[in-house]
Formats: C-alpha cells, structure tokens, sequence
C-alpha cells in the first residue's frame, strides 16, 4: 500500500509580500532607534546637544569659509566664489573624513546592542552613516541658504543633481568606510594607518580645485578618482551652468557598487569574529 504525502498549501506571493514589508517596517523602525540612540550618546539629552549633530560640520565649513575669505584666497577666476566653493569642498570632506573614522571598531563597540532580536551589526553602522549623511548635508544646506539670501553664494541650480550628487558621494564613502569597519575589527594597526592614509586622500577628493583648472593631463589623472567625479557632480547641482564641471555618475555607481559587494562579505565575517570573541 503506497501512502501519498501531504502537499501543503503554496504560499501566496500576497502572503510573501506583506512578510517582506512588515519585516522591513521593522528594520526601517530599529534603524530609527539607534539614529536616535546614537545622537543621545554622542550629543546629550538636551537641545542644544541635537543642536551639534548639525551645529559641528557647520561650524567647520564656515570657519574654512571665513578663513579663506579673510586671507584673500582666489579659487579659479571670478565665476567660483571662494565661499560657495569652501561649502561644497568641506561638505564633502567632512563627510568623507567622518564616515571613515568613525566606522572603526563599531561593531565591537556596539556588541552589546545585537542581544536585541531585530538588531544586526550591519543595522548599527547604517544607522551611524545615515546619521553623517543627514546631518552633514543639513547643515549645508542650513548654512547655504542664509549665504543665498545675503548674495554671497549661488541659488541652487538643479537641486535634483545636487541631490544625486551628495547620494552617489555618500554611498562611496559609505561602502569603503564599511571596508574598512570590518577590517578594524581583525587589527589594531587599522587605527594607525588610516589617520595618514585619510590626509593622502586629501587630494583625490576634489574638494580643493575643479577639474577645469587643472593641465589636460592632470584632468585625466583626477578624474580616475570616484571622489573627485562625485564632487564635481555636487558642484554641478550648485554652481551657475557656466561654470564648466566634469563628472561621470556611472564611473562613481560602479565603484561604489563594486565597494559595497567586497564591503559586505567583509562585514559578515567580522561579525562572526566579534561574535565568537
């Protein structure tokens, strides 16, 4: 006597799409949690402590501003205001310079924080990056408009590429930064290395010229760097359309795409390492 097994029902591409939105409801909400845990931990509990997580990068940016401005500094002819080009040169270098550092050893630091069910260490360094994405830009724009008002920098030009522009530089500094969170984790001397190593980067980010300025064969040389096409991009969104920007958002999706895909197997094993520590 054959026996037939029971077939159990299909499950429903309904059922697996609601199961797939409440879960990222979920995740989206425990992102949230450690954005703002982060900020309370960082800041304080009082206002003026949420002031900072925007009030630190302004103030940076329009120091330099200031600075420059005082000592005379001239940035490529009178098209480019000294002061528009410090705000999206410092913009872009903060957060490149603080998604770096900052991603350092945050996995053991944070350990603690993944004995909640929902909570993943890949959830914790993408909060702590949104957090510098936001914040950064906030405060460039909270600085840029005051400055606009006033006439000493430019109305937006295509707020739509600026966007794009600060995202597609975000999501690079994003990935290497994770590189570099999961690399933390198996050596000290990571701590060591990147501090110099982030001051030899400097002059890859474009943050302190336009590729316009610069001799035919040293346009080629700069624009092999991700950052510096990502920086003109932001420019681009800003400045007047006459001033000349050179950029490729495919160069910059396909680092970064290529980044992210080293990035997380990476971060997997480091969390099995802090795991078993």
């Amino acid at each position: 006597m054959t026996h037939s097994v029971p077939q159990l029902p299909p499950i429903r591409k309904e059922a697996r799409a609601k199961g797939f939105l409440h879960g990222l409801a979920i995740q989206l909400r425990v992102i949230g949690a450690l954005m703002i845990r982060e900020v309370m931990a960082r800041y304080g509990h009082e206002n003026l402590g949420f002031f900072w997580i925007i009030g630190e990068p302004l103030l940076l940016t329009l120091g330099v501003m200031v600075l420059w401005t005082f000592t005379g500094q001239s940035h490529g002819g009178e098209e480019v205001g000294v002061i528009p080009f410090a705000l999206t040169g410092y913009s872009f270098l903060t957060l490149w310079r603080h998604l770096v550092f900052k991603s350092m050893r945050v996995m053991t630091n944070g350990s603690p924080l993944v004995y909640h069910i929902y909570v993943k260490y890949f959830d914790i360094l993408l909060a702590r990056g949104l957090l510098e994405v936001i914040s950064i830009f906030a405060a460039f724009l909270i600085a840029l408009l005051p400055l606009w008002l006033v006439g000493l920098c430019p109305g937006i030009n295509d707020p739509l590429l600026l966007v794009v522009g600060w995202l597609l530089c975000s999501w690079f500094s994003f990935s290497f930064a994770l590189i570099i969170a999961a690399v933390s984790e198996f050596s000290e001397t990571v701590h060591q290395i990147v501090g110099p190593a982030m001051y030899l980067t400097m002059p890859l980010t474009g943050a302190f010229f336009l590729v316009d300025w610069l001799p035919p064969r040293a346009r080629e040389i700069m624009l092999w760097s991700p950052m510096v096409n990502g920086v003109e991009m932001f420019r681009a969104g800003l400045f007047p359309p006459d001033v000349p920007t050179e950029w490729d958002a495919g160069y910059i999706v396909a680092w970064s795409l290529a980044l992210t895909v080293i990035a997380l197997p990476l971060v997997r094993y480091a969390e099995r390492r802090v795991e078993s520590a």
